[in-house]
């Protein structure tokens, strides 16, 4: 398969897909009170912070947790931790992708391309940048709505 040609977003970075602002609930919390908080603003991913701190340590999928909910994995009352997806700290060849409101839509396009995010994927974390608050959440959907909405330039 030839490689992907990027997309040119003409100067277009993350702060332009207006990207809604995360939800965050605790590993300590209940599964059954983040899918109502998830549901209740029609999200698919939830951020995890630690428990009595600000520290980002993972991500909930909603659909992946629909199906661990009905095959008995986890279930309401546990907690969140149990069902979280944890980020992998360390490693020398990890790379990490710091995604800003002031990254550049080519860039995270190569993010979704590079990153395995598998089926509860295509979501990038936007921070500011000293990864200090969480705030936002950017899909590859956010990114494919951008460019219905915005017109091509020969």
């Amino acid at each position: 398969m030839p490689p992907k040609t990027p997309r040119n977003y003409r100067g277009a970075s993350v702060e332009d897909l207006d990207p809604p602002r995360a939800l965050s609930v605790s590993s300590s919390s209940r599964i059954s009170a983040a899918m109502a908080a998830a549901y209740e603003r029609d999200f698919t991913h939830l951020t995890v912070i630690e428990d009595g701190g600000n520290a980002l340590v993972g991500y909930i999928s909603m659909p992946r947790l629909q199906r661990m909910l009905e095959a008995g994995k986890v279930e309401g009352g546990d907690k969140v931790q149990k069902a979280m997806t944890s980020f992998k700290r360390g490693g020398r060849d990890r790379k990490y992708w710091l995604i800003t409101m002031d990254t550049p839509l080519e860039e995270l396009e190569r993010f979704f391309d590079e990153v395995d995010a598998g089926e509860d994927g295509d979501f990038a974390v936007v921070t500011d940048a000293r990864r200090r608050f969480v705030l936002g959440v950017a899909t590859r959907a956010d990114l494919e709505e951008f460019v219905k909405r915005r017109p091509v330039v020969e």
